[in-house]
């Protein structure tokens, strides 16, 4: 049964008696990463098991348009794999690093926040569709305007329909006093001193503090780069070009990586552009892009993108300001983003 490390542990001593090895010897394992997360991994380690979390979409698999697939052949699969990658073949799959419990932790806040703002609109939405059912049209749902327009026209409508957008509002306002709370969480943080990193990030012009903490946590906080090509590599910047024979296609960026952290570096990229303006990326930008079309423009901002998260890097972890880059002014030093 899934969950069942007792079990796990009984099949492994019995793996162990029936090749006759000792109580003692060392055993390696792996398992894909997934919904289970990491605390499979933890169980294993405390119990002196030397085991991988592997990327699934790197894992080998046969291209015919049919294939067999059952759990005997994934786990064959998954062992030989394993045999080569402890062969001497480290480059046969992509081994995610594990963070550890508390890093873990501290990516809570602005995952659940990111949820929060995704209901939000969904409620607002939901709110504004019901009007329209009844050619009622609002500019903003929520807010003081929203309540007086509200109490006018309430009476308009139907007591199901009333009840429901009702319900809707309670749940809308449920939603933004949450969000309110963990921005007030963030700001608070950064400000006493707590969150070095974000605030020394949230000072140049154009980062506000919910992106800085973003970064910080699923970025740069955690993982160790060693070069601007593994930063890239890792938000899924990278480019993945096609070439065979004469043939050669540039199949666009990998989205191998963080997705959450790829997204926010291309709004970055746009913000960049507009409070950066004098700096070395944005000159760059302009010469090389802001002339074309709106895919060339795409296509530069996708690579401006790539830049900024090295510059960004660089900047955190070895203090190189960006060049031409300017910060914020002390009074503003913390911005929500």
């Amino acid at each position: 049964a899934a969950g069942d490390t007792a079990a796990v542990f009984t099949a492994i001593a019995k793996a162990k008696a029936r090749c006759h090895l000792a109580a003692d010897a060392p055993v390696c394992s792996c398992y894909e990463a997934g919904r289970d997360g990491f605390w499979l991994h933890r169980c294993l380690e405390e119990h002196q098991i030397t085991n991988l979390v592997v990327d699934s979409a790197s894992i080998e698999v046969n291209r015919r348009r049919r294939r067999a697939k059952t759990d005997r052949l994934d786990s064959d699969k998954l062992l030989s794999m394993l045999m080569r990658y402890y062969g001497g073949e480290r480059r046969v799959w992509a081994v995610a690093r594990i963070p550890t419990r508390e890093q873990e932790d501290e990516r809570r806040v602005h995952r659940e926040l990111g949820r929060l703002r995704q209901e939000r609109t969904a409620h607002s939405n939901r709110i504004r569709s019901l009007l329209i059912l009844h050619n009622l049209r609002v500019e903003r749902i929520g807010g003081r305007a929203w309540t007086h327009w509200w109490a006018q026209n309430a009476a308009r409508l139907l007591p199901g329909l009333r009840a429901e957008i009702e319900r809707e509002c309670e749940r809308l306002s449920l939603a933004a006093r949450q969000i309110r709370a963990l921005e007030a969480q963030q700001q608070h943080e950064v400000r006493s001193g707590a969150q070095p990193a974000i605030a020394r990030l949230a000072h140049l012009a154009g980062i506000g503090t919910g992106s800085a903490w973003v970064l910080v946590r699923e970025l740069f906080g955690w993982r160790e780069f060693h070069n601007r090509l593994e930063v890239a590599a890792c938000l899924g910047l990278a480019p993945t070009p096609y070439a065979s024979g004469t043939s050669e296609v540039e199949q666009g960026i990998s989205k191998i990586g963080n997705k959450r952290a790829r997204w926010l570096m291309v709004e970055l990229a746009w913000s960049w552009l507009r409070f950066q303006r004098s700096s070395q990326l944005s000159h760059w930008f302009n010469e090389r892009f802001a002339g074309g079309g709106k895919r060339v423009r795409r296509i530069g901002i996708v690579a401006l993108a790539r830049r900024l998260a090295v510059a960004l890097w660089r900047y955190l972890e070895f203090g190189e300001i960006p060049l031409g880059a300017t910060l914020k002014s002390p009074a503003r030093k913390v911005l929500a983003n």
